[in-house]
């Protein structure tokens, strides 16, 4: 019988003796209990502090307990950094302290932290073949690379950080294969609205979505890691694109590491297959207040709205950003609407001022924000207020996500969120 690639990355990182149903060859089937070794630990200044100290509970007497590689736990400050107030200085402190008591080689602080799921495939820090565990339901970005990476809760990445090492179940694998040509304005992220207003938010719950077919190998990375990002939103486990020339030229200077590549096998089997045509996929907009309440952007209506954020772990790197450009240059966002724009790292803020993008945003009428999850969890750098809307690149438009209870997000691609910002509205780019 052939596996899946999840199943084969799974059973390479099997430890000798562990698990429940696997053979002694690490042969492995959805249902199995295993233990596996994981290549990075992630957490951010929400989640680890909470995986830190359930971590030093396992602390016991002195001599202080040491991660199980320096180099592999990684840290990244973006929720709530720069701190939004004392208790974020506070959690941001913690994390700090820890990080320089561990020796980490991977802390990211502010100046040059980005948003993590940026941030770790710009630095070269997640490679194919890999497991990734992150106390962040969107770790599930990384298997844009290949690399089967899931969100945790916090204790779990404690222990990982102790032990290097996680229990899964093994998933079973739903293969969704895309074929046909891009309308233009069409991107990933419409790719997996789609998707998910097919399926549904339980749609792959706990299994993984293996991406693939002839549309796939012609999406870019950035369209990849958007999909990757929002498998979470379907309830999978992960999310999987094959690795191939993009991946490989995504990686040369990055990766400096040996990795291994998984194909699925010729005969694995799949809880079910599932076919997209994509030639008539239109730019979509999900309503409130599920990510599968998607409709065309051309069928939204007369939905006002007073704040577009262009940005996150889905949609904030360099393509997004121009994307966004392309439609606000030479327009103005009227001044009842405001347009946040945020840069998902540090790098892609950079890149975007050297091509002159942060000159047209500003000219536009946005502001440009530092690096941040802020807006996207209704942290800071965006909260809604009651009534009001917000047309947003982010990956939930859960009730009260972006702030109050009453306020309401619409997800959308950049090109949409922008083009919307300028109207006051939202449209179609093409109906500007």
């Amino acid at each position: 019988m052939g596996h899946t690639m999840a199943e084969k990355i799974i059973a390479a990182h099997v430890v000798d003796g562990a698990g429940t149903g696997a053979s002694a060859d690490r042969g492995i089937s959805p249902g199995d209990l295993v233990e596996v070794a994981v290549d990075v630990v992630l957490a951010n200044d929400i989640t680890a502090p909470i995986a830190i100290r359930e971590f030093e509970r396992l602390n016991g007497k002195e001599p202080a307990l040491r991660v199980f590689d320096p180099e592999r736990v990684v840290l990244v400050a973006d929720h709530f950094a720069p701190n939004k107030d004392i208790k974020s200085a506070q959690q941001c402190l913690f994390v700090r302290e820890f990080a320089r008591a561990q020796a980490l080689s991977h802390h990211y602080d502010v100046g040059q932290m980005g948003i993590e799921h940026v941030l770790l495939p710009e630095q070269g820090l997640v490679a194919p073949g890999e497991i990734v565990v992150g106390a962040d339901s969107h770790t599930c970005t990384y298997g844009a690379l290949g690399a089967l990476a899931t969100g945790m809760g916090s204790t779990d990445i404690g222990v990982a950080m102790a032990t290097g090492q996680v229990w899964l179940r093994v998933p079973e694998t739903v293969r969704l294969v895309y074929r046909g040509e891009l309308q233009p304005w069409v991107g990933g992220k419409d790719l997996i609205l789609h998707t998910i207003g097919e399926i549904g938010v339980s749609g792959a719950l706990y299994e993984v979505m293996e991406f693939a077919g002839p549309t796939v190998d012609t999406l870019s990375m950035a369209g990849r890691f958007t999909m990757a990002n929002m498998a979470i939103e379907a309830g999978a486990k992960a999310g999987l694109f094959p690795v191939d020339r993009a991946t490989r030229a995504y990686l040369d200077g990055r990766v400096s590491r040996d990795y291994v590549v998984y194909d699925a096998d010729e005969g694995a089997e799949y809880a079910r297959v599932l076919e997209v045509d994509v030639s008539e996929i239109e730019p979509l907009v999900a309503f409130p207040h599920l990510p599968e309440n998607v409709r065309p952007a051309r069928e939204s209506g007369h939905v006002k709205v007073d704040q577009a954020v262009i940005g996150s772990c889905t949609n904030g790197r360099l393509e997004d950003l121009r994307a966004a450009a392309r439609v606000l240059e030479g327009n103005r966002v009227p001044p009842d609407v405001r347009c946040i724009i945020v840069p998902g790292t540090q790098g892609v803020y950079l890149d975007a001022l050297h091509e002159g993008l942060i000159e047209t945003f500003i000219e536009a009428g946005c502001v440009v924000s530092t690096p941040t999850c802020g807006p996207c969890l209704g942290g800071h750098m965006g909260v809604l207020a009651a009534g009001e809307r917000a047309v947003s690149t982010t990956n939930r438009n859960f009730r009260g996500r972006m702030g109050h209870p009453e306020s309401e997000v619409y997800l959308a691609g950049p090109p949409v969120a922008a083009a919307s910002a300028v109207a006051g509205r939202i449209v179609h780019p093409d109906d500007l």
